[in-house]
């Protein structure tokens, strides 16, 4: 194929693993400021971060997807012999992510990751920074996300869609899509908690963000908006895995997106059952202020009849669905390629191999 091959070292450790000796004078005293970072890069990020060098007896294995500012790795710590994912953010200086104004989402995606403790949500695990990175460690999915299973399904049944619900609870998240649902023990867990906001009784936000196709008509104008806005983002979503397509089709820009949302009619299938079609109208309503918002009364709806919304017992039958696809003869090749990640003077170098 005239690609190169690579050979990888048995162990590839993390970014500032190992240190830099210092720089020294002549005569043998060390060079005022050298190697180390100005005080305030550390403490801005505390005490959400904690300041350390990164584990020794961690192995780096692969490369999982691209975040914002850095890679999520596959790792794994030799001492438990158990696999992680960690997001690192970001490969450039930490004075990035201040320059993009994100510090205090970073901040906000650990502290929510703290608080939310439910069997269906992708557990933190643990987070720290070091001189140039900040390091989010989380449990790791290797079976997938629920966009790999709609692209194999091409569309689900209205059972599983309506168990696909029940296993959901919302957070004011902003990026809700099929990604980041991923495949945990036979289960669906909600993941990427990057755009998180905590938002009190009231509280609003402006931020254009997501992903486009399921941006409600408030984000895409530029706010204000509140959680009505994820509840449209899974009137979306659901749509999707009941027909196999979008409504819409994604836009290269939110203002050409907000005005085919505003102009598109949702017309939904008359194969849907009423009570299908009565939940996604209540979801895609228009004006965030008559949309179904509440989950007390989305559990209520006709559609959930006689379903279970109880973690500990849906977390004891594993979705049948999702074990079914998995001996899918395409599951591999939908998940994608597997990448190797080679540390080379703090830049991430990634080769393909075959799965």
């Amino acid at each position: 194929t005239g690609r190169a091959e690579f050979v990888m070292p048995a162990h590839h450790s993390f970014p500032e693993t190992t240190t830099t000796p210092p720089q020294k004078h002549s005569d043998g005293a060390e060079a005022p400021g050298a190697d180390r970072t100005p005080p305030a890069f550390i403490s801005v990020f505390l005490p959400e971060f904690p300041h350390r060098r990164c584990p020794d007896h961690f192995q780096i294995l692969g490369f999982i997807a691209k975040g914002s500012f850095g890679p999520i790795l596959k790792v794994k710590d030799i001492s438990k012999e158990k696999i992680y994912a960690v997001k690192v953010n970001p490969v450039l200086p930490k004075s990035e992510l201040l320059k993009h104004g994100v510090l205090e989402q970073s901040k906000e995606e650990v502290i929510i990751q703290r608080q939310l403790k439910h069997p269906f949500i992708h557990n933190l695990q643990d987070c720290w920074q070091t001189q140039r990175h900040l390091f989010i460690m989380c449990d790791y999915c290797s079976t997938g996300d629920l966009h790999t299973c709609w692209l194999l399904k091409g569309h689900f049944g209205e059972e599983e869609v309506r168990l696909i619900c029940s296993s959901n609870d919302l957070y004011c998240h902003r990026n809700y899509s099929l990604f980041v649902f991923c495949l945990y023990s036979g289960h669906l867990r909600l993941s990427d908690f990057g755009l998180s906001r905590r938002l009190k009784r009231g509280g609003r936000a402006f931020t254009i963000c997501g992903t486009i196709q399921y941006m409600a008509p408030e984000i895409l104008s530029g706010g204000p908006y509140n959680h009505a806005a994820d509840w449209w983002s899974l009137g979306i979503m659901l749509f999707s895995l009941a027909t196999g397509k979008f409504p819409l089709m994604a836009e290269v820009d939110h203002c050409r997106m907000l005005a085919k949302v505003r102009d598109f009619s949702y017309v939904l299938p008359e194969t849907f059952s009423s009570a299908l079609i009565l939940l996604l109208t209540e979801l895609l309503c228009k004006n965030p202020v008559n949309r179904l918002r509440n989950l007390e009364c989305f559990k209520m709806q006709m559609f959930f009849r006689g379903t279970s919304f109880d973690p500990y017992i849906l977390q004891k039958t594993p979705v049948d669905f999702i074990l079914e696809l998995r001996t899918h003869p395409d599951w591999a090749l939908q998940c994608g390629f597997i990448f190797l990640c080679l540390m080379v003077d703090h830049v991430f170098l990634v080769f393909p191999i075959a799965v």
